[in-house]
């Protein structure tokens, strides 16, 4: 078991934190989905492309590389498609048969630009994915195929209006297959959620006959774990920046004549949310090297990952507001920023409790 970064990795994680750092600060953050950072952030660094294998243009890295990238973009809270782009991402390289190809009238995928491809239908997507071309998004909803068209509500997708391609489990005849819908087709028709986290969107997406592509078999398993570890990396980013403003405003704040961070109350809340974040560290760099090296250890260790690191990372988030006094509860403080976050994100994936169960069954507790 390896719990500390390489040498490559801590690179990785510098590049990432240097890029965000000038590219997408706090206050730009409130403007909400910057395509051309999207852009920058894929064609700088490549991180869409960071676990797509290298025949489809990726740079084949593993699930601790990416946890490394999503811990900063946590950190920067980023708005945009990325989290979710990494959870179609992981859907699609873990679909069986990637070389299927499109049968008649099954439609086409189109790239940003417009462009149609003739690869086949998990190469074009995870080539366009990789080039940053193709913002996608997942859900775990099944929807009704008749092969060639989908029908189907979805009440909540994320970033499902800055994604341009839906990737979900469809049922048929012959059971459940995962497809490929573009969310610009027609017969498609989505809304916008007005939701606690302004910096990350989500909408209601109805699908009435849209046209779609059969990408293969669904998978057995797996994709959940990654996706359970993939969420607890952001949430270590975001405890660590919102533990890290809160010691620099202890520091610098005075009241009653001393720095708040020499009253007892306070210094003992920092190191409660300090061993918070170094046991989430742990679990999360675990969970991220179970996923590479050990998939047998890997149920157990995304459980344990959201089960604490979801309540962890809420409850650092809540304690650095409420440290900031008065002035954390105001629109113009970017504690609220992180508050919410980490509370979309804790029930993301369903709440805490829910992993905690799944954590006592294969645990046979």
């Amino acid at each position: 078991m390896k719990l500390v970064l390489g040498q490559e990795q801590q690179q990785l994680r510098e590049s990432v934190r240097s890029f965000l750092r000038t590219a997408a600060p706090l206050p730009k953050v409130r403007q909400g989905y910057d395509p051309q950072v999207y852009a920058r952030l894929n064609g700088e660094l490549g991180l869409s492309g960071l676990i797509i294998p290298e025949e489809y243009g990726g740079a084949g890295a593993g699930m601790t590389e990416l946890a490394v990238a999503l811990e900063e973009t946590g950190a920067a809270l980023l708005p945009g498609p990325f989290l979710a782009t990494v959870f179609a991402t992981v859907a699609l390289t873990k679909v069986p048969d990637t070389e299927r190809r499109a049968g008649p009238g099954s439609g086409s995928l189109r790239n940003q630009d417009g462009a149609e491809g003739s690869a086949t239908i998990s190469t074009e997507l995870l080539t366009g994915i990789a080039e940053g071309r193709i913002a996608a998004t997942l859900t775990g909803h099944e929807l009704t195929c008749d092969g060639t068209a989908v029908h189907g509500t979805l009440t909540q997708v994320l970033s499902g209006m800055e994604a341009g391609v839906l990737v979900a489990p469809a049922r048929t005849g012959d059971g459940v297959v995962m497809v490929a819908v573009e969310l610009d087709a027609p017969g498609v028709t989505r809304t916008a959620l007005e939701t606690i986290d302004i910096t990350r969107g989500q909408a209601r997406v109805v699908m009435d006959g849209a046209p779609c592509r059969v990408l293969g078999p669904q998978p057995e398993g797996g994709i959940g774990d990654l996706l359970c570890v993939a969420v607890a990396a952001e949430q270590l980013g975001v405890m660590r920046a919102a533990l890290d403003a809160i010691v620099a405003h202890a520091k610098i704040r005075v009241a009653f004549g001393r720095y708040i961070g020499s009253y007892q109350g306070v210094k003992h809340k920092l190191a409660d949310m300090h061993c918070k974040l170094e046991q989430a560290e742990s679990i999360v760099r675990y969970a991220a090297w179970a996923a590479d090296e050990s998939p047998d250890e890997l149920p157990e260790a995304a459980a344990l990952a959201q089960a604490y690191v979801g309540r962890a990372c809420f409850e650092v988030a809540r304690d650095h507001l409420l440290l900031h006094g008065g002035i954390g509860f105001t629109w113009e403080h970017d504690a609220h920023l992180f508050y919410k976050r980490a509370k979309a994100d804790e029930v993301l994936l369903g709440p805490p409790r829910l992993h905690r169960e799944r954590l006592a069954e294969l645990l046979e507790l």
